[in-house]
């Protein structure tokens, strides 16, 4: 499906793109603390939801 060449690119993009956001992310550490308190909440009612959601429809799928 895809040539040796192009899954190598791949490999190498993936790492540099994971080695870039790793460095953004320790870079803006600081400011993450500051302006982004309490989003885990957000993300485990996010959850939660998506959780709910599920369970409704196995629940009307019987």
């Amino acid at each position: 499906m895809f040539s040796s060449g192009q899954l190598v690119f791949a490999a190498c993009f993936f790492v540099a793109f994971v080695i870039a956001a790793i460095y953004s992310y320790r870079k803006d550490l600081a400011l993450h603390k500051t302006y982004y308190k309490g989003n885990y909440k957000i993300l485990i009612a996010f959850l939660l939801f998506i959780g709910l959601l599920f369970i409704i429809k196995i629940y009307f799928k019987r």
